[in-house]
């Protein structure tokens, strides 16, 4: 048993390995503690598809320099954000996350305490403590766990989401905010962050079951 746990998780360490050297610090170093020592194997958690975790981190990168790229763009512009700004800038980031969704039979979610959109508020205590990580340590990047949520066993994968120069277009001071967001978000609580807070993160559940989710999907 101790072996097969050990081989499981050293295949995900050997995965991780073959990625760039910022994605192998986005698994939490507890992850290969546990490779090393024998005594945490035994009470360690197997992951059924470490290489979709794999594959988890690398799609979360991809979508988040989706929305760097985007947000660069603002850069520099004098025009006051509208709502067509938010159509081509932070809409497409929500429509790459329920592409993935879709098509790998994940979960993706972005998460805030402080949201705009209802749809990202925190909603169990697995949301808020992974927040409250995150909060406390500006150096953890991403980190996974083994949940349960809606009485389906897996893997999920938090990122974190950093403020940046170009976010405080919308996000800055309360009384700055573009006039589409006051009017259209009247319980916004997305506001008043200064570069390098904690915007919020990326959370992807994998099932354990991944396969027949994706054929659920195909075939509903």
């Amino acid at each position: 048993m101790l072996n097969l746990i050990q081989k499981s998780f050293q295949k995900l360490h050997h995965l991780v390995l073959s990625i760039p050297v910022k994605l192998f610090v986005l698994i939490s170093f507890s992850l290969f503690s546990i490779v090393w020592s024998p005594a945490i194997v035994l009470a360690a958690p197997i992951i059924p598809h470490p290489d979709e975790l794999v594959h988890a981190v690398q799609e979360i990168e991809t979508l988040d320099a989706m929305r760097t790229g985007l947000a660069s763009t603002l850069e520099g512009s004098t025009e006051v954000p509208t709502k067509q700004t938010m159509k081509e800038v932070c809409r497409p980031v929500g429509m790459k996350a329920m592409e993935l969704s879709k098509e790998n039979g994940w979960q993706v979610k972005q998460i805030a305490n402080k949201y705009r959109n209802p749809d990202h508020a925190p909603n169990n205590l697995h949301d808020k403590i992974a927040l409250a990580k995150f909060e406390q340590n500006s150096e953890l990047i991403g980190f996974w766990d083994r949940e349960t949520i809606n009485q389906e066993t897996g893997t999920r994968y938090y990122r974190r989401i950093d403020v940046e120069a170009t976010c405080l277009v919308c996000h800055g001071l309360k009384d700055s905010r573009p006039q589409f967001v006051q009017d259209g978000y009247p319980q916004d609580l997305a506001y008043n962050f200064k570069v390098g807070d904690l915007r919020g993160m990326y959370a992807v559940f994998i099932p354990d079951d991944v396969k027949k989710v994706i054929q659920d999907s195909v075939n509903p």
